[in-house]
């Protein structure tokens, strides 16, 4: 299923051009029109699934060996020495187009510093109750 006033079901139907740099019945992978580094790439399902969440568990099942695949394209052809695979889910955590898809970001020896934190601390006991909440949550 898509969405009809989604651009990226749009793009990933080939309704609207892009630089395409892989295709098949399930995904279309684009070039970023606005770069975090030379060679970004998007994983675009071709059905509508708003976020993680919503995600079809067999269109899962084929995002991450995609990932890899694109990632080592770009080391091999544009010389990156690693890349990060993104992917946010809400607003809050940066998704501004809420249609799936996964960032592939080249990486290069000197690049500005992308996907970082400093990590924060927490005790034993807020990790054991967040544990416990999570577990019971999970369980529906």
């Amino acid at each position: 299923m898509t969405d009809n006033n989604c651009i990226f079901c749009k793009i990933a139907g080939g309704e609207i051009p892009s630089a395409t740099v892989y295709e098949d019945s399930d995904f279309r992978v684009i070039l970023d029109l606005g770069p975090a580094s030379r060679g970004h790439a998007l994983i675009l399902p071709k059905e509508h699934f708003k976020d993680l969440c919503e995600l079809d568990e067999s269109v899962a099942a084929k995002v991450l060996p995609l990932a890899g695949k694109v990632g080592a394209a770009m080391k091999e052809v544009l010389g990156c020495s690693g890349f990060n695979v993104v992917q946010n889910n809400g607003e809050t955590a940066g998704q501004t187009v809420f249609h799936f898809h996964v960032h592939i970001i080249p990486r290069y020896e000197g690049g500005p510093a992308m996907v970082t934190w400093t990590p924060g601390n927490a005790d034993s006991t807020e990790l054991a109750e967040i544990s416990d909440s999570l577990k019971e949550a999970m369980k529906s």
